[in-house]
């Protein structure tokens, strides 16, 4: 945009008062008329400006916002091909031999997966500081240098203790670029198209994890180093993209504002959300909300304070949604993923490439379920979709654990021998859960916690969600190679997960704030009120015109 372009958007940004366009702007009528179409929406301003929206999804501007949330999603992709790399590495030979790992399972496998999320807890209270003093495009690019660091370390890794450090050094990485990306993606999207790219923000987990087992198939035939070496190399790929394009789009709008520079907020909400227009009805509520909403003195300059979270009502119901998010979006089950080729070799299927391959299907599988999700994501409720697809989650492995035992104990009763049609059913059950949870969590692990928190407090709690997140992932990656393990738990390791997942469904009915189809700053009024969760399910009714326009909203 010209200096020129610029201010004359400036000039003509708009002044009317948060009252002028919440009241004035929908009529309201007390007694709606017979014959009348009715809608109930859970905001009705929002509702309005959204019909009003003349945002073109074709124009060169509009693509422009794409390639932004490109750039957030491939910050993803980074993160999710580690999680489908290390699977499909320590099965390896070469590896194995290389690391004295004596296997796919046992305390040395323990240590290499956990030195990752570990280095990403410590990591986490610096990515929040970076993303809220520099901007969120400078956290993103800071998190991509620290993993190109960490790559070349692990790469070049001839001892255990190199390739440890190495994996340390990527977990920091990802945890700064985890805090920046989805604060940005949910920040720079429109209302309307805000659980769509934050939903595929998260998807950008199989950006990583596909390619990842791809490669890990094709290099398992080299047979030697470069067997594990050249997937290492690859894991800086995305982060390449990520540093050669990140000061080529645009700040978020909301961190231009709680840092003072509004003009250029404005600027922003005007190109982007308003196709040019600053008297666009969508553009005038958002910035009145921003200015009523956003302080420009709040705990993102204060890099210690975390007290909002628990001094206020709001925080502490804030800080719920995160919590449950951040626990149950790891601890559902979905953390056997990373022993994906144990698993499989504990239901019959033996061979390395056999396992590898079935780690591409169930990576893709999960890729179409989770894509799918995201794209219903405006339009379907939060709240409803995680009660029974956690529940669903408890039901597909309760049902593989099952066939599990029957074929344990067939091996045990036939010198290893077993029905094959029960382990056929035992991996599909497996598969099903994985499509399951990628239809309920993965496109909400990304949208909850960001919709949950406000402004001036989304890096600090998003960073506290990536530590929780790889404290529970800690646990997994540590707990899991040795229970997985056939002297110990074995298959029975699942059931916990069982019961688990049962007890997350009903946390979810009793407690889960719906946030779809309101403002992020319209939620401030949600989480203050004594119930959040049924004032969340609170609704509108408006009158439609003829042209489907909002002609006024209903006031019982």
């Amino acid at each position: 945009m010209s200096s020129h372009e610029s201010d004359q958007i400036n000039s003509e940004k708009p002044t009317a008062s948060a009252a002028e366009i919440k009241t004035a702007a929908v009529p309201v009528t007390h007694a709606p008329k017979d014959g009348v179409k009715e809608k109930a929406v859970r905001n009705a301003e929002l509702f309005a400006a959204i019909k009003e929206a003349n945002i073109n999804p074709w124009s060169k501007t509009s693509f422009h916002l794409y390639y932004a949330i490109f750039i957030a999603f491939c910050c993803a992709c980074a993160n999710g091909y580690d999680g489908s790399l290390m699977t499909s590495i320590i099965a390896m030979e070469p590896f194995q031999e290389k690391f004295q790992t004596g296997g796919s399972t046992g305390s040395r496998v323990s240590v290499i997966f956990s030195l990752y999320t570990v280095g990403a807890m410590v990591g986490a209270p610096f990515a929040a500081v970076i993303a809220d003093w520099y901007g969120r495009r400078k956290a993103m690019f800071a998190g991509s240098i620290i993993i190109i660091v960490g790559m070349i370390i692990i790469s070049t890794a001839s001892a255990f203790a190199q390739l440890v450090v190495g994996r340390f050094v990527l977990g920091v990485g990802i945890s700064v670029m985890t805090v920046a990306a989805p604060s940005y993606s949910i920040e720079v999207a429109p209302p309307h198209w805000r659980g769509r790219c934050t939903g595929l923000y998260n998807c950008g987990w199989f950006g990583g994890s596909i390619p990842a087992a791809l490669v890990t198939f094709g290099t398992n035939y080299m047979g030697n180093d470069y067997s594990w070496r050249v997937p290492m190399i690859l894991q800086a790929f995305a982060c390449v993209i990520v540093l050669t394009s990140v000061f080529f789009i645009p700040e978020s709008p909301r961190w231009l504002m709680a840092n003072g520079r509004e003009d250029e907020a404005i600027a922003f909400l005007v190109k982007y959300h308003g196709n040019g227009d600053p008297n666009s009805r969508l553009v005038r509520l958002e910035v009145e909300e921003f200015r009523e909403g956003i302080r420009q003195d709040g705990i993102d300059k204060t890099w210690w304070d975390y007290r909002p979270f628990l001094m206020s009502h709001s925080g502490r119901w804030r800080l719920a949604q995160v919590l449950m998010i951040s626990i149950f979006g790891q601890f559902s089950g979905n953390g056997l993923g990373y022993f994906n080729t144990v698993i499989f070799k504990g239901i019959g299927v033996d061979s390395v490439p056999q396992q590898l391959g079935y780690n591409i299907l169930n990576q893709a599988l999960s890729c179409v379920c989770a894509v799918s999700a995201a794209s219903l994501t405006d339009r379907l409720p939060r709240r409803k979709v995680l009660v029974i697809g956690t529940f669903m989650c408890a039901v597909a492995l309760a049902t593989n654990s099952g066939l599990s035992a029957v074929l344990d104990k067939q091996r045990r009763e036939n010198n290893g021998n077993f029905d094959l049609s029960y382990g056929q059913g035992a991996l599909a059950s497996y598969f099903i859960f994985n499509a399951i949870f990628s239809l309920t969590y993965s496109p909400l692990q990304g949208v909850i916690p960001s919709e949950a928190l406000e402004t001036t407090t989304r890096a600090k709690g998003l960073a506290l969600s990536g530590f929780i997140v790889n404290a529970v992932g800690f646990i997994n990656q540590f707990a899991g190679p040795i229970a997985l393990d056939e002297n110990n738990l074995g298959y029975k390791y699942i059931y916990v997960f069982v019961g688990w997942d049962v007890f997350e469904s009903i946390v979810w009915y009793l407690f889960c704030v719906e946030s779809q189809g309101r403002t992020l700053e319209q939620l401030e009024w949600v989480y203050n009120q004594p119930n959040p969760v049924k004032a969340s399910l609170k609704v509108d009714k408006v009158i439609l015109a003829e042209d489907g326009r909002v002609a006024e909203k209903i006031v019982a």
